[in-house]
């Protein structure tokens, strides 16, 4: 039986920049609503952490643990045969590190003696990254999504397209001092990470705090405490005494909920494992498909010489797609599978199903197909203009789209209105 998701109908979506916070707060899953989650962090783009209570009964957490460090013999049973993406934190690789795959054993094998050698310097420092283990072992129970993050988009796409062989759901593992530059999540995405075991520390910077860490070129600072920000002819803007950075130590089993378009760095400071997903949905889609908008724009000024080629506004999306990882008529496609989703859901009275456990209630679905409604509509005019509509759009499907969600949405309006003076009269 699913577990009803279900928000207020009085809320709504405003400016996420709008809202950069004092202080991280730390909160208990205990005590804090679906509702309360997704109207104080999520809509106004807050980040937080959920204390260890949310991921206690997660299987992993007894099966890959042992007396509060990894446990090397499950791990190799589990996974000792297959291949793993492994980044190199002492070789850098353009703004990112150098990674290669290796056999999970021999990475195994490497960490047991990483740290059998004190964690020598003369020895490679080497992290796991990005593995997708979930969509490679599907059988393994390893965890449950919280409840918080199950309104995810972008992993209800992926595990719906299953001949896209993708997904945004991974797994982080490596000894102390392993480490990840400074970074803003794919598609400005909002991201969680769970401590399986260990010790991590963030620094995060609320968003356009990055363009103080920018050099004479805009080009991002790869490591954000490095003494070369201090060389104030490279980097004019830097000043540490007026950037607004939160420095947060998260603990064994807490979960670190990071908004979209917030730059941060990572450390392990101990011995590590984590779950991480990244995820969009109607509180962040706007800022997805801005930051989708103003790439394009990018790669159009860098082409601009070659306006006249042929073909030229197919090559400009080709580029977006390898820049961003998504070029306009995927996102269209990727919002209106959302869309028919909800709209199926309404209708044909079948609930959305996510992660295989929660369904989305009737006001949820009403505030998604409202916000992709406006998405929608500026897509098109933003396409149009572009002169890029039948590049995307071959049949006119999103203007169908949109007057069948408007038709929709005017009924559900009529029906609401209707019992609120029905209501009223009663009273």
């Amino acid at each position: 039986m699913s577990t009803l998701i279900e928000i207020n109908n009085s809320l709504y979506s405003f400016d996420e920049d709008t809202c950069v916070p004092d202080t991280i707060e730390r909160i208990e899953e205990s005590t804090v609503t679906y509702n309360d989650f997704f109207s104080k962090y999520l809509i106004p783009n807050k980040p937080c952490v959920i204390n260890f209570q949310a991921t206690e009964n997660w299987p992993c957490r007894r099966d890959w643990v042992l007396n509060g460090e990894p446990n090397f013999q499950v791990l190799r049973t589990l996974f000792g045969h297959t291949v793993v993406p492994v980044a190199d934190c002492n070789k850098k690789f353009y703004n990112s590190q150098f990674k290669d795959d290796m056999p999970m054993k021999n990475y195994l094998e490497y960490w047991i003696d990483y740290k059998r050698n004190n964690y020598a310097k003369s020895m490679p420092l080497l992290y796991l990254k990005d593995w997708h283990c979930v969509k490679s072992f599907p059988d393994i129970p390893i965890y449950e999504v919280p409840q918080y993050f199950v309104s995810d988009w972008l992993n209800e796409y992926y595990i719906a397209h299953p001949e896209l062989d993708d997904d945004y759901m991974f797994i982080y593992m490596g000894p102390k001092e392993t480490w990840t530059p400074l970074h803003a999540d794919v598609f400005t995405s909002y991201s969680w990470s769970a401590n399986i075991v260990g010790k991590k520390r963030w620094l995060l910077f609320p968003p356009h705090e990055e363009d103080h860490l920018r050099d004479l070129y805009g080009q991002l600072a790869y490591d954000a405490v490095s003494e070369d920000l201090n060389d104030h002819t490279k980097y004019k803007m830097y000043d540490s005494k007026t950037l607004k950075c939160f420095d947060i130590i998260q603990e064994a089993g807490e979960i670190i909920y990071v908004p979209s378009g917030w730059h941060h760095q990572v450390w392990n400071l101990e011995d590590t494992i984590s779950i991480n997903h990244n995820w969009i949905n109607s509180c962040n889609i706007s800022n997805v498909w801005h930051a989708l908008k103003k790439e394009l724009r990018s790669v159009m000024k860098e082409v601009d010489d070659c306006k006249d080629m042929k073909n030229w506004n197919e090559h400009c999306q080709l580029m977006l797609k390898v820049s961003y990882g998504m070029d306009y008529k995927q996102f269209l496609e990727f919002i209106s599978f959302i869309a028919k989703n909800r709209l199926h859901a309404m209708l044909k009275k079948n609930q959305v199903v996510s992660f295989r456990k929660y369904c989305f209630g009737y006001n949820h679905c009403l505030f998604d197909l409202r916000i992709l409604k406006n998405i929608l509509d500026d897509i098109i005019t933003d396409a149009q203009d572009l002169s890029v509509y039948n590049l995307i759009c071959e049949n006119d499907e999103a203007q169908l789209l949109s007057k069948t969600i408007v038709s929709f949405l005017e009924s559900a309006c009529n029906i609401e209105n209707n019992f609120m003076i029905a209501q009223s009269k009663i009273q």
